[in-house]
């Protein structure tokens, strides 16, 4: 198996499949943590929905590069779930129910309206469970990547203070003078090219598991809000490494290896916080 890892390593999409998997869980995990304590854990599901209706749109209309319009839709329905969800008559998990099932039902019902290949059931599967693409990056997608991830901790650490202010108790922090409704508007539009580029690597219907399992192994072990925000990072990475490794020697899933991977933690993390009480 070594060797055939070493051997793997050698070509170009393998090194890009690693990099940009890394790059995909770490800012996951970062925002995981706020929309677990927030209780918005099920948006990266429903985003992911949203960008799986996009996506069958953009193949319709014979967009070359479907992100053009993936990411600004995916981006407008995070903004309308985090940003005026507050204030709407159809709450937080009801919203996000009927964007999830409705985009998911739309999506669907065009690419079977208007197929873009001979094998509709095989595209429709490889968009919700995750594909091989992950290993046919060019090097202009793991550029994107990188530089989306990079703009995405950077924002992370520079508001580090006010997003820990706005997920424990916005309403004291617009009390005292913080711009709550555009840290919203900040922290919906990372989701949203979180969401988007991690559909490439586990698929619609998994791209969420990335987002919660690194949070909640943290919260077994730790109590700060930074301390769970590392060990999340942390785990998060190590997990989409082994799990893209894994998958590559044991010619399974890529995404479905990631997630699995994910449990596996958390049943870890889960039984080291009992034994330390």
């Amino acid at each position: 198996m070594f060797d055939i890892l070493i051997e793997s390593l050698a070509y170009p999409f393998v090194r890009y499949a690693l990099i940009v998997g890394v790059l995909i869980a770490l800012c996951s995990s970062l925002l995981g943590v706020i929309l677990v304590l927030k209780r918005f854990s099920y948006i990266g599901d429903g985003l992911s929905h949203v960008a799986f209706g996009a996506m069958a749109i953009a193949a319709v209309v014979g967009l070359a590069d479907q992100m053009v319009l993936t990411l600004p839709i995916t981006i407008l329905c995070a903004i309308l779930l985090l940003w005026s969800g507050q204030n709407a008559k159809i709450k937080g998990d009801a919203a996000i129910a009927m964007i999830s099932v409705g985009a998911l039902a739309f999506g669907y019902l065009l690419m079977n309206i208007f197929p873009t290949s001979s094998n509709v059931a095989g595209d429709v599967c490889s968009s919700l469970f995750g594909s091989m693409k992950i290993l046919t990056l060019t090097k202009s997608e793991v550029v994107l990547c990188i530089v989306l991830s990079i703009v995405v901790v950077i924002a992370f650490v520079l508001l580090y203070n006010r997003f820990f202010a706005v997920t424990f108790d916005e309403s004291f922090a617009k009390a005292v003078g913080t711009k709550t409704r555009l840290l919203n508007f900040v922290i919906a539009t990372v989701i949203a090219v979180i969401i988007v580029l991690a559909m490439n690597l586990v698929g619609s219907l998994l791209v969420s598991a990335l987002v919660i399992f690194p949070a909640l192994s943290a919260m077994r072990i730790f109590k700060s809000f930074k301390s769970v925000t590392v060990f999340s990072a942390i785990l998060s990475v190590f997990c989409a490494f082994a799990g893209i490794i894994l998958s590559i020697l044991f010619n399974t899933p890529v995404g479905a290896t990631i997630v699995i991977t994910d449990i596996v933690a958390f049943v870890i993390c889960s039984v080291i916080g009992k034994i330390r009480g």
